[in-house]
């Protein structure tokens, strides 16, 4: 007699396929199971640069980016660097310069970190004038001018020096009002920087002035005495005061972007080549062509930038006090920093580095020089290594920036236009507005020159419509919105590793593939069996 074959049973078939999904899933190598993923970030810093990160950090969020900034001022964010309560943090200065007002030396953290240029732009001076009660929108002036104004020695609007700068216009009898930063601030260390290199004079007797010691530094925290001065905090804060209605006869320092957002106006700043220049993109570009950046990779001060040739810069297109501001960000796996971590701020740099660069000129900035760029993805990828994800995606090849040439040049300095003729120093002056302020100003007949009433080569402000450009009614534009929202192409390394969603999804297909295939093959064995 023949042996029956023994049956096997429909639910033992189901279990053995399932238990190989099982199997193959615990196969996986550890580290597919730990690659890296996005986590939300925290950094703080530089209200100069605040408006460029607040709409990069909105741009990423449709990649799954959270990005928690914190315009603090750059001391500030200096500080939470160093004590790890921030993973990044944004300075228009480096750690370990001597500060001549409360004399620290700010030294470097403890923990790894480096300097990252994120982003260009030019320190500018937003002002609020009249004219027989309308809107002044071409004011001139030049660094002894503006020195003499920052420390209260020009008080009335109508200062021979100022009506020098100003040959259209028949300034008021208007008390001067500078209104400067209360907390420690990045731009007010640029401006003392640039007076304490091209006004010494001027700057050290008014620190002296002040009791303090000279010559005398740069400082964070603007020195002020009696009540000449307005101060207020942060960059919304100095801009914000400036556009009241009550602040007619204010002036102060701010990042370009925030008179674009207010609507107001900005000087024209005189130039070594005797031109008066607006900090528009192309001329914050042409500017920095005159920056010294040191290039030596074992210095801490890697990627700083000295900026006394942009000061001096003889090309008559450049803005002299054109800058760029620094990310600090980690390079150890310490205070509270993870590979997750790691891997989302090194993402979030690649973007801003590129695609974020396009938006610039929009939001009152200037996109980074391809050198910058590059210098800048070698400081990224030290991050990245932490994270243990590859770096291939951060390459200058996938990067769309739009100072780049296929020679290296920078092309938006290389097109940047030449100044009208109405804004080189005599007497000349061209009438059209400035920064958020497009409407002209007429100038006297004896000051048109060759372009005639109400023109001049400069055209309006450099922006997008809806960005608040009314002088009128100051009409206010809120960077980082919906609406402000733009979406950019962009290679944010999409794969990321395999992660547990993988897992479940191949565990899935396992499954499926089990119920689609086990009823013809209990349907086979029982045909057997019955034999």
């Amino acid at each position: 007699m023949t042996p029956r074959k023994p049956r096997t049973r429909p639910g033992l078939l189901v279990l053995r396929v399932l238990a190989v999904a099982v199997i193959l899933t615990l196969a996986l190598p550890d580290i597919a199971q730990a690659a890296p993923s996005y986590v939300p970030i925290s950094g703080a810093g530089s209200t100069w640069s605040q408006n460029a990160i607040d709409q990069w950090a909105a741009n990423v969020q449709q990649y799954g980016i959270v990005v928690n900034y914190a315009g603090t001022g750059s001391s500030d964010g200096r500080r939470q660097f160093k004590e790890g309560t921030v993973d990044l943090a944004v300075s228009e200065i480096p750690y370990g310069l001597s500060d001549a007002v409360d004399h620290n030396s700010d030294p470097p953290p403890a923990r790894g970190y480096a300097y990252m240029p994120i982003v260009a732009g030019g320190t500018s001076f937003m002002y609020n004038l009249k004219i027989g009660g309308r809107r002044v929108t071409n004011l001139r002036l030049s660094g002894e001018t503006l020195v003499k104004i920052f420390t209260g020695v020009i008080t009335q609007w109508d200062d021979p020096a100022v009506k020098a700068d100003n040959p259209g216009l028949t300034l008021p009898a208007r008390k001067v009002v500078p209104v400067v930063r209360s907390d420690g601030s990045g731009t007010t260390a640029q401006l003392t920087t640039w007076m304490k290199t091209e006004q010494p004079d001027a700057w050290n007797a008014y620190c002296a002035r002040l009791g303090i010691a000279t010559p005398c530094g740069l400082t964070s925290y603007y020195p002020v005495a009696g009540t000449e001065f307005i101060k207020a905090n942060g960059s919304n804060g100095v801009a914000g005061y400036v556009k009241q209605d009550y602040a007619e006869g204010a002036i102060t320092y701010v990042e370009y972007s925030y008179a674009l957002n207010a609507g107001f106006p900005v000087a024209k700043v005189l130039n070594s080549s005797g031109y008066y220049v607006e900090p528009k993109a192309a001329a914050v570009a042409v500017g920095l062509l005159g920056a010294q950046i040191n290039t030596d990779e074992g210095s801490p001060a890697y990627l700083t930038q000295r900026l006394e040739g942009v000061y001096r810069n003889g090309d008559k297109r450049a803005y002299p006090l054109s800058s760029y501001s620094y990310m600090i960000i980690p390079t150890r796996l310490e205070n509270g920093l993870t590979p997750d971590k790691a891997y989302t701020v090194s993402e979030f740099g690649y973007y801003f580095l590129c695609e974020g660069q396009q938006q610039a000129d929009v939001l009152g900035y200037s996109p980074l020089p391809i050198n910058l760029v590059q210098a800048g993805f070698e400081q990224i990828k030290k991050v990245r290594t932490l994270s243990g994800a590859d770096d291939k995606n951060i390459n200058i090849a996938g990067c769309n920036n739009p100072t780049f040439s296929r020679d290296g040049s920078n092309t938006l300095a290389a097109n940047a236009p030449q100044p009208p003729d109405c804004d080189r120093k005599g007497s000349t002056q061209c009438a059209t507005g400035t920064g958020g302020a497009d409407a002209p100003t007429p100038v006297s007949p004896g000051a048109r020159g060759s372009h005639g009433p109400g023109t001049g080569a400069s055209g309006g402000p450099s922006g997008a419509p809806g960005q608040g450009t009314n002088p009128e009614n100051g009409a206010d534009w809120t960077p980082g919105g919906d609406s402000d929202v733009i979406a950019v192409p962009v290679s944010l390394d999409a794969e990321r590793g395999w992660r547990p969603r993988h897992t479940a999804m191949l565990a899935a297909g396992l499954g499926l593939a089990a119920a689609m295939f086990s009823p013809p093959l209990l349907a086979r064995l029982r045909r057997r069996n019955r034999r």
